[in-house]
C-alpha cells in the first residue's frame, strides 16, 4: 500500500496564534503531500520496499539501493517528521512533561528550562532548512540535537520524540526570518503528553 499522509489531529486553526491556519493548511496539505507523492514515486517497482513501515524503511536506508537512496531520505524523512510533527502539538497543551519523562528531562539536561535552551539553540543554529529534535538512543537515552533538511534520526538508530520544523514554510507567513520567535511561541502547542507517550514506547 503507497504511503499516505496522515490526517491532521485537530483544525487548521486550532494552534493559532502560535501558528497560524493558512501555514498549517500549507504545510500539511502541499509540503506534506508532497513528500509522500514522491516518495511513492521513489519506492515504484521496488515493491519489497515500498511494503515497509516508513520508520522501518529510514531505520534501514543502507539496504536502499544507491539509485533511490538520495529520494527515499530527502521524501521519507519529510513523510517521518512531519507525521511525527503533528502528533506532537496540540490545542491547550500542557505546560509541561509529566512523571518519567519529566525525570529524564532533569536528568539529561538539569531541568525543563535547560532543555528547552539546548533545544532552542539547536533550532536556531541549524545553518539552512532542517530540525531540532528531542530524541531516544539505543540505550533508552535521550539526546538533543539537530539534522539538516529532512535527515531523520531514525537514520542513526534514534527514535524521534520531540521535533520542531525550522524550514520557512514552517513558519515564514507569521514570523518572516524570525526564526527564534517562532521557536519560542512553539512551546505553547507541544504536547507534552504525546511527547510523554512516545517516550515511554520508545525506552527499551
Amino acid at each position: 500500500m503507497a504511503h499516505q499522509v496522515p490526517a491532521l489531529p485537530y483544525a487548521h486553526d486550532a494552534l493559532t496564534p502560535h501558528i497560524d491556519a493558512r501555514t498549517m493548511e500549507i504545510h500539511h496539505g502541499k509540503h506534506h503531500n508532497a513528500y509522500v507523492t514522491n516518495l511513492n514515486k521513489a519506492l515504484d517497482g521496488h515493491a519489497d520496499l515500498a511494503a515497509k513501515p516508513i520508520e522501518q524503511l529510514l531505520r534501514e536506508i543502507e539496504q536502499t539501493p544507491d539509485s533511490i537512496r538520495q529520494a527515499v531520505i530527502n521524501n521519507g524523512g519529510g513523510h517521518a517528521n512531519h507525521s511525527l510533527f503533528w502528533q506532537v502539538m496540540c490545542a491547550n497543551a500542557p505546560a509541561a512533561p509529566s512523571a518519567a519523562l519529566a525525570d529524564a528531562i532533569t536528568a539529561t539536561f538539569g531541568g525543563l528550562d535547560d532543555f528547552k535552551q539546548t533545544f532552542a539553540k539547536n533550532a536556531a543554529t541549524r545553518f539552512g532548512s532542517g530540525w531540532s529534535w528531542l530524541v531516544v538512543d539505543g540505550a533508552g537515552k535521550l539526546s538533543a540535537y539537530s539534522t539538516a533538511n529532512q535527515d531523520s534520526p531514525l537514520m542513526q538508530g534514534h527514535t524521534p520524540i520531540l521535533g520542531i520544523d525550522v524550514w520557512e514554510h514552517a513558519y515564514y507567513l507569521n514570523y518572516q526570518n524570525r526564526r527564534p520567535d517562532y521557536v519560542a511561541a512553539w512551546w505553547n502547542v507541544v504536547n507534552w503528553d504525546k511527547v510523554a507517550e512516545l517516550f515511554a514506547s520508545a525506552k527499551p
